[in-house]
């Protein structure tokens, strides 16, 4: 054995202390480092009673999600991919909220880690806009019968059981929400309604003026779930645009839809009326997301890239 062999198995023997030591592990570097959970955010973060909620999940890339779970307010977050490790859902704040509500993440990788994320959103005193007095007829001020309570509750339990179907679908729309009418606004969201000087009712939708026989449209695509004819709603139409979102409108004096029908953005589904338990002819428009009732002009300020069909949807 020349010289140069026996140095180099000396090398060896003194760096593995023989056959029997232990061989020490290589350690890829970018194992070793601490690893990077993922964030939730909300914006706004304090939003007001009503109001709608756009929340973003990021991840460090690396270990694939491979499904998301989120709920806010009772209600399920249906959390859509928008770009490489980030993805968006909506959310709505009750319109009874106070002080805070909390939307929660529960996200599954394909390593097997689940990381269960947080945010506190912070609800504001929100003074109501100004109570609108109307003079009417005492019989808007008597306090119903058994009878029409029981009709009452059964209508408005119909109107969330549409919301909550909703979320059986993903969202149908890939353009932002439109208004349905391009007239004066005559109640807000949220408003007071004062009948002969007593305050009766919180108003939780948007009213448009409008004549009989004005028409009125889709606010975006979906498919109708509901046309009938209410007690206070008058007839009325449901549209389902999947993903929670559902747009109501009221009063209307002929509906053009049937249910089952899927309407596109801007089409013309009924003309303004004066039904149900009004004062005069006008549109009110309503939005739920799921079961909750919430502000309808949010969903004008939704982008579409936001939240909306244009999204390639996460399984869940």
């Amino acid at each position: 054995m020349n010289r140069e062999a026996l140095v180099s198995g000396a090398l060896v023997f003194a760096l593995y202390g023989g056959r029997d030591a232990a061989i020490p592990l290589v350690v890829d570097a970018r194992e070793a480092r601490p690893r990077t959970p993922p964030t939730l955010s909300a914006t706004p973060s304090r939003p007001e009673p009503g109001a709608i909620v756009r929340l973003a999940l990021r991840d460090t890339p690396g270990d694939s999600v491979i499904a998301i779970h989120g709920t806010m307010a009772g209600e399920p977050l249906h959390f859509l991919r928008a770009a490489p490790s980030v993805w968006h859902a909506i959310g709505a704040v009750p319109v009874d909220a106070t002080k805070s509500v909390v939307a929660h993440a529960i996200v599954e990788h394909v390593s097997g880690v689940t990381d269960t994320l947080r945010v506190a959103l912070t609800i504001p005193v929100v003074r109501l806009p100004k109570a609108e007095p109307l003079a009417v007829d005492t019989s808007f001020t008597q306090p119903p019968d058994s009878a029409t309570i029981a009709r009452i509750a059964s209508e408005n339990e119909r109107a969330r059981d549409v919301g909550r179907r909703a979320h059986e679908s993903p969202p149908m729309w890939t353009a932002s929400f439109l208004r349905p009418r391009t007239s004066r606004i005559t109640s807000q969201f949220g408003s007071g309604r004062v009948f002969n000087g007593q305050v009766t009712s919180r108003h939780l939708g948007v009213d448009f003026q409008g004549n009989v026989g004005d028409t009125i449209r889709a606010a975006n695509r979906g498919v109708v779930a509901l046309v009938d004819r209410f007690l206070l709603a008058g007839n009325v139409v449901y549209i389902d645009h999947g993903g929670g979102v559902v747009t109501g409108y009221f009063h209307m004096s002929k509906p053009l839809v049937a249910v089952g029908d899927t309407v596109a953005r801007g089409q013309v589904i009924g003309l303004v009326g004066a039904t149900g338990r009004v004062t005069g002819s006008h549109l009110h428009w309503s939005a739920r997301y799921g079961a909750l009732a919430m502000n309808p002009f949010d969903l004008l300020s939704l982008p579409k890239s936001w939240y909306s069909g244009s999204i390639t949807p996460r399984k869940k």
